[in-house]
């Protein structure tokens, strides 16, 4: 609620909450085709469903305090975050289904937490000894 601190950016902030609702179209879509993927193509692999309502949470708007306002631009948020991070998630275990080999080191890249147990990147034998030599 950083916004709260800077007084006088209401033009500022007007400008931009059209731009910021605009992603509720690519977001919504984003949900549809995560969701289509998620329920055909995890019990093709065997993996389990991600559980939803771990990750998206529309509850902020219950607060009586907030202002009309303040609690759709907090429906928003819960949604908008809460349907990222679910689609990270699908993918997170997507990636460690199919690849499961770090990225190399980059300064500046941070890794998500997930890639911990994933295989060294460039490490031959470390491959080989968990995918069992291949002749």
């Amino acid at each position: 609620m950083d916004y709260l601190k800077h007084k006088g950016r209401n033009f500022r902030h007007f400008i931009s909450t059209p731009i910021i609702y605009s992603l509720l179209i690519p977001i919504v879509i984003m949900d549809i085709w995560c969701e289509i993927y998620h329920r055909t193509c995890f019990p093709l692999y065997g993996l389990p469903y991600v559980k939803r309502k771990n990750y998206v949470l529309i509850d902020r708007h219950k607060l009586k305090y907030l202002s009309f306002r303040q609690k759709l631009g907090c429906v928003y948020c819960g949604y908008a975050n809460g349907v990222v991070h679910y689609c990270s998630e699908i993918a997170a275990q997507t990636e460690k289904y199919w690849c499961g080999i770090m990225h190399q080191k980059k300064k500046g890249f941070i890794p998500p937490a997930h890639h911990a147990k994933f295989l060294r990147y460039n490490d031959k034998k470390q491959f080989e000894k968990f995918a069992g030599k291949r002749k």
